[in-house]
């Protein structure tokens, strides 16, 4: 079986000719997307209907490329549009919606897959202000900057352990917390969540085993940082983002129960999707508690960080012999925001400020080679 495995991962790994450009694709898919959300983000806008354009989109966007036959295309992650406190994955059923108000904090968050290949990004906005001060600007730019320092530190021989250290960094001199409970995964074909991940934030309770990043790793940067303790709990609001857990199987009893089911391993068989796209929200409700009593769903609960605010960037990056390459996530425009600390280390300084086109990166990679 591990035989098998390992001819499947390297048929399957960036360096078999076609792979990285499926990867590239579904990231230029999210960054379009992306772009298209954050348009929709002013004060009154309806979040349950901006994820479904966000989902819209991604499905339109989609039909223009790999028409070929065999070729599975789809959501990776549903949009999801989560507030100030609301840590991530909320995507409301229509019903039970909210309305954005000028000066939230808001976290996108979307994936594409294509052909099973993985891109996610996600981005943070403030509603309706186009310049940001104080704390709201502190908490933003230092989940900004950790995942720009993680994208420029990441290469081949690194430990996940020294970067979940950079995001500590970062975070202490804006005077921030990184959010307990989060990994950043390792993707591989139609897994969202790879053995190989770095942590957040690493606590007494919460840590990893050290991990050398290795070439062709597709890791998705995942970075979430709060003004408040980090600590989170489960919000009182539905959970909509699931997806099927691969090991278990179940022949469930309602009628209702198996289309569910079925539905899910038709448009859904690997990957996350949200309630909020099933025609009847009644019957999806009911099936969905169902599937969970016999574990057939992995769910993605909206947590809070209780009386804080919470910013999040995530990009996809693909790790080269001697570049790293961005597969999806966007910029901020740092110029918009007056934070009340900054970063005092200067090598992190210097980090941040190095280039990341592939010839510069290549640059740097032969004259490290040299010193050594």
């Amino acid at each position: 079986m591990d035989q098998q495995q390992t001819e499947q991962d390297k048929l399957e790994s960036i360096a078999t000719p076609g792979v990285l450009d499926k990867y590239q694709n579904a990231g230029k898919i999210v960054n379009v997307v992306l772009e298209k959300v954050i348009t929709k983000l002013q004060p009154e806008a309806d979040i349950a209907s901006i994820c479904a354009f966000g989902d819209q989109e991604i499905n339109g966007e989609l039909q223009k490329v790999y028409n070929k036959k065999g070729i599975e295309k789809g959501l990776a992650f549903p949009t999801t549009i989560s507030v100030n406190q609301i840590c991530g994955h909320y995507s409301p059923l229509k019903s039970e919606s909210s309305k954005l108000v000028k000066g939230d904090v808001a976290k996108i968050e979307l994936g594409v897959h294509i052909d099973g290949y993985i891109a996610i990004a996600a981005h943070t906005v403030v509603v309706g202000e186009d310049q940001v001060e104080g704390q709201k600007a502190d908490v933003i730019l230092a989940a900004y900057q950790s995942v720009q320092a993680l994208f420029r530190s990441i290469k081949p021989g690194v430990t996940n352990t020294a970067l979940t250290k950079i995001i500590q960094q970062i975070s202490d001199d804006h005077k921030c917390t990184p959010l307990e409970g989060v990994l950043s995964h390792e993707v591989k074909r139609h897994f969202i969540d790879g053995n190989k991940v770095i942590i957040n934030r690493e606590t007494q309770e919460q840590r990893v085993d050290e991990e050398e990043i290795q070439v062709n790793d597709v890791i998705v940067l995942d970075v979430y940082i709060t003004t408040g303790d980090g600590k989170t709990k489960e919000s009182e609001l539905r959970t909509t983002v699931y997806k099927r857990a691969l090991d278990r199987q179940y022949q469930l009893k309602t009628k209702h129960g198996r289309a569910f089911m079925q539905e899910v391993y038709d448009k859904y068989p690997s990957l996350c999707f949200s309630l909020r796209s099933f025609e009847d929200e009644i019957t999806a409700k009911l099936a969905v508690q169902e599937c969970a009593k016999h574990e057939l769903l992995n769910p993605y609960p909206v947590l809070i960080s209780p009386n804080s605010i919470v910013a999040q960037f995530t990009m996809t990056v693909a790790v080269l012999a001697n570049s790293t390459l961005q597969v999806s996530g966007l910029k901020l425009d740092e110029t918009k925001f007056k934070p009340a600390h900054d970063i005092n280390d200067a090598a992190l300084k210097d980090l941040l400020k190095l280039p990341m086109d592939k010839e510069s990166q290549k640059k740097r990679h032969l004259e490290s080679k040299q010193k050594a």
